[in-house]
Formats: C-alpha cells, structure tokens, sequence
C-alpha cells in the first residue's frame, strides 16, 4: 500500500468536506439539542458519510458504466463542481451547492438533523462523492479499495472528535477563525478540482493536452 496516496486521499476529504468549516452549521443545527444529544448526533452524523463513502467507493465506477458515462467526462463534471464549492468557500461560505434556503428551512424544523441534512447533502456533498468515484476508478485495485476504506473511516472518526469539541473549538476560534480556515481548505480545494479536471480534459483530448 502506498501511504503517500491514502494521506493525499484523505487531506483531499477534509478539504472537500471541510469539518472544521461546518462548525457552525453544526452547532447552529444542534442547539436546541443537549450535549448528550449532540455527541449522538455527531456520532449518527459521521457513520452516515462513511457508509455514503464507502457505498460510493465501491460502487462509483459501475454507477459510471450503467450510464455509459467516462471517467475522463466525470473527472470534468466533478472537478468544475469541486472547483464552483471552492469558490465560495473563498468568500467564507458553505455555498448554495451544498446547501440551500429551502434545506435550511427543512433543517429548522426538525428534530434530527444527523443523516438530513448534516450527513448528506452537507457533508458528503456532490463534491466529495465525485471526488471519491474519481479517486476510486483510478486505484481500483482490492489493496487500494482497502486502504481507501480504512482511509474514510480514520475521516469519519477525525470529524466525530471535532464534532464533539465544536462548542469549545467555535468558541475559541470564532467566527473569523473559522472563515480563514474555510478560505484556506476552498484554496486547496481549488487545486484539488482544476487537477481532476485537468486529468479530465488530457484524458478526452491526447492529442492536444497530452
């Protein structure tokens, strides 16, 4: 197993996914919630997105065969979709892809807030979904699907300790803490998506970006 590529795979998901930006959504979901119910929801949260990974990761590239869809075309899709969040993580924003006014009102009315729509369309996103069938149609083999599991988990476990000091961290770091975290993962976020959607495009046309 090639560890440079599962540390490269999983800063990839926290930047796309960005825990530490979703501190406030995450705090503002739960505060009718006591602390009890909270860690609950953090933990229902996080198990939610690593079943959505880990569905996605084994069965990405034959979602993209049933459609007739090529990996060099999704890398395009996906990376420009990584790369529209990214842009407004810049501003310090989560950005109407991920979430909109119509979910948010959604989200104000319900009592449990862990799989909708913190755990999806919040998390796992459009964006880390693609990300994650890219990453997979690349390293398919069983020692890459192994190690990308194990990968998703440590990520799962990673944000469930944030999620459970998100009172404290919000707190120390504030509201403009927060935002330059958030602009700093929407920059490397950024890189992230013009790289797939690089790949992409040398993948449709050899000839002329080969």
């Amino acid at each position: 197993m090639d560890l440079t590529l599962y540390v490269k795979f999983f800063l990839g998901l926290i930047a796309i996914i960005n825990p530490i930006g979703l501190l406030p959504v995450f705090v503002s979901l739960t505060s009718h919630q006591t602390d009890v119910e909270r860690n609950l929801t953090a933990k229902h949260a996080n198990i939610a997105v690593v079943i959505i990974l880990l569905v996605t990761i084994i069965a990405g590239q034959h979602i993209l065969n049933m459609f007739s869809i090529s990996l060099s075309a999704f890398r395009i899709a996906g990376g420009s979709l990584i790369a529209i969040i990214a842009m407004s993580m810049l501003q310090g924003k989560l950005g109407e892809v991920k979430r909109n006014q119509e979910e948010d009102r959604e989200a104000s009315a319900m009592e449990s807030v862990a799989v909708v729509p913190l755990a999806l369309p919040i998390m796992a996103g459009p964006g880390a979904i693609s990300s994650v069938i890219v990453f997979g149609a690349q390293h398919n083999s069983m020692s890459d699907l192994i190690g990308m599991s194990l990968t998703v988990v440590i990520f799962g476990l990673t944000s469930f300790a944030l999620f459970k000091m998100a009172p404290m961290l919000y707190k120390w770091l504030g509201k403009t803490g927060i935002n330059v975290i958030t602009r700093l993962m929407g920059l490397l976020m950024l890189s992230i998506g013009i790289e797939v959607m690089a790949a992409g495009f040398k993948g449709l046309f050899p000839g002329t970006f080969g």
